[in-house]
C-alpha cells in the first residue's frame, strides 16, 4: 500500500453544496508504519507532532486557523454542543453544532458514520460522530435538536454520512441485534444473515432510516465502505481482524 504524501483529496457530496466540507480520506498525510497517510487522531499512538500536522493540513484545506479547527472528546454518546467560539476544552460529545462563519466542525472516526448536516437558510451546521451505540442511543436526532435551537428547521436539513463500515464488512453477534429489536422491532430489516449465529449489520442503511424518519429534507450515504479500501481509510475492524497494534483516524468536517 502506497499513501501519497502531497494532495489532501477528500470526499465531497452535492447536497452540501454551498457550504465547505469534506470527508478526510488518510491521503496526504504525514504518518507512517500502520497510520500512513493523514492520522488526525489525538488518542492514537502516532507521533503527536505529525498527527498536530496532519490536523494543520485540513484546517487549511477548510480554510480556518488551527483554534477554529472544533473537535471533541468523543465517547461514544447521544451529547450534541452548540459552539460558539474556538474552544479551550473538548467537550464530551458525540456531535457538535454552530451558525458562526469561520469555525469548522471537525469529528474522528475509523468505520463508525461521520455526519455532517447543514441547514443552508437558517445558516446552520452540524457535524457528527455516529457508531452503532450512538446512532442507537439518538446522538443524530440530538444533532438536529441542537440545530433548531440555533434557528434550523428539521425539514431544511441537508445530511450526509460519509464514509463508514459497509454491512458486507460488519458482522454482529445476537446480542447487538437484540438491542436494535428491543428499541424498535422495524430495526430487523437492517440485519442479513451471516455465519451461523451472526448478523450482517447495516450501519449507514440505519441511520439514514434515523435521519428520514427524523424529517430532514435529504439525507444521502456517500457509498465509501472503510473496510474494504484500506488504500483511502482507516478502520478499526481491519486492524482488529489483522491483529495490529494501533489504527489511524479519519477526519470529516464543515464550516459556514
Amino acid at each position: 500500500m502506497t499513501v501519497t504524501t502531497l494532495r489532501l483529496d477528500p470526499v465531497t457530496s452535492p447536497l452540501l453544496q454551498g457550504v465547505k466540507h469534506g470527508f478526510f480520506t488518510r491521503q496526504g498525510g504525514a504518518s507512517t508504519g500502520v497510520f500512513e497517510g493523514l492520522n488526525c487522531g489525538q488518542g492514537s499512538g502516532d507521533q503527536a507532532e505529525i498527527v498536530a500536522m496532519n490536523r494543520l493540513k485540513v484546517a487549511d484545506a477548510m480554510g480556518v486557523a488551527p483554534d477554529h479547527l472544533v473537535t471533541l472528546h468523543q465517547v461514544h454518546s447521544a451529547e450534541a454542543v452548540i459552539v460558539d467560539g474556538p474552544l479551550t476544552e473538548r467537550p464530551r460529545a458525540d456531535a457538535a453544532v454552530t451558525a458562526v462563519p469561520g469555525l469548522a466542525l471537525a469529528i474522528l472516526t475509523a468505520d463508525c458514520q461521520p455526519v455532517l448536516f447543514h441547514d443552508p437558510q437558517a445558516r446552520v451546521i452540524g457535524a457528527a460522530h455516529a457508531g452503532w451505540r450512538g446512532a442507537l442511543d439518538g446522538v443524530l436526532e440530538a444533532t438536529l435538536a441542537a440545530m433548531e435551537r440555533l434557528g434550523a428547521r428539521v425539514d431544511r436539513v441537508r445530511a450526509v454520512i460519509g464514509p463508514s463500515i459497509s454491512q458486507r464488512a460488519y458482522e454482529v453477534g445476537q446480542d447487538l441485534i437484540e438491542r436494535f429489536l428491543d428499541d424498535d422491532p422495524n430495526s430487523a430489516r437492517y440485519f442479513g444473515n451471516g455465519a451461523p449465529g451472526k448478523y450482517q449489520f447495516d450501519l449507514p442503511g440505519y441511520g439514514l432510516g434515523r435521519l428520514r424518519a427524523a424529517g430532514v429534507a435529504e439525507a444521502a450515504w456517500s457509498g465509501h465502505c472503510t473496510y474494504d479500501d484500506e488504500r483511502l481509510f482507516y478502520s478499526f475492524r481491519r486492524t482488529t481482524h489483522r491483529g495490529e497494534a494501533d489504527y489511524g483516524r479519519l477526519m470529516s468536517a464543515i464550516r459556514l
